[in-house]
């Protein structure tokens, strides 16, 4: 299977490092194209499309604020000393490391206080944004692949995909080199599509029946459920005493 160098280039200007990586990048692209169907949703429901452009200068930095905080959190509940032991590594987002469920608490919050300060109707924006972050996710995942993190246990399945012993758990470091894994970041990407075509039909069919915050109910229903089922493919998440439930599970 093909192995892509995370660094897309990186060259020295001045005294710094300049690196472009590909986690970087598909965020990025994830956020624009999500913010773009976005764009189109309110559109057609009558609102001003372009506050969604407004609203990114403050959603998408307080979002990855929050996503990063939740993965460091959730880093330290699970026994690990790396950020603790050097603090300043909190901030090397670029490395990767961010948990979806930080970024949309903080995310939803932004937004929230920016609709309501400048008087856009709040529910008829969440549903229209609900299919669109999940769409930007889908297509952000593929950068954990190429990061290989975010992966789940042994598996002898045909999709399974190798991990070189640099980025494995510690309990899977002794394992041969042709071991393979479950790609669980693929299958949330997969689930997080079939949501967004779920909801997508959904506000086409029932458009004049649903209620005001019924598919940003949905959205969180849905997306609750597939991260519960993907979390049992999630050997790095830290779990609560000797069960098998995560903290992130609890929070789904």
């Amino acid at each position: 299977m093909l192995m892509i160098d995370p660094i897309i280039f990186s060259f020295k200007l001045f005294a710094w490092q300049v690196t472009l990586r590909w986690y970087g990048v598909l965020v990025m692209l994830g956020a624009i194209v999500g913010a773009w169907f976005a764009e189109r949703e309110i559109r057609r429901r009558g609102e001003n499309g372009e506050a969604i452009w407004d609203a990114m200068i403050w959603v998408l930095p307080i979002g990855i604020i929050g996503a990063r905080l939740w993965y460091v959190a959730n880093s330290i509940l699970g026994g690990s000393s790396y950020y603790l032991d050097d603090p300043v590594k909190i901030l090397y987002v670029w490395e990767g490391g961010l948990h979806f469920f930080g970024g949309l608490l903080f995310g939803v919050i932004a937004l929230y206080i920016f609709l309501k300060n400048n008087g856009y109707d709040h529910w008829l924006f969440l549903d229209a944004i609900a299919p669109a972050t999940l769409l930007g996710q889908a297509i952000a995942r593929p950068a954990n692949y190429i990061n290989q993190e975010l992966y789940g246990p042994p598996t002898q399945l045909p999709w399974g995909i190798p991990i070189d012993s640099l980025h494995r758990l510690p309990q899977f470091v002794d394992l041969p080199a042709s071991t393979r894994f479950h790609p669980t970041f693929a299958y949330e990407m997969i689930l997080n599509i079939l949501i967004v075509l779920a909801l997508w039909w959904i506000s086409r069919r029932y458009e004049e029946d649903l209620k005001p915050g019924a598919l940003f109910s949905g959205w969180l229903i849905l997306a609750g459920l597939s991260r519960t089922f993907i979390e049992f493919f999630r050997p790095d998440q830290p779990r609560i005493g000797d069960t098998f439930i995560s903290y992130t599970m609890v929070a789904a």
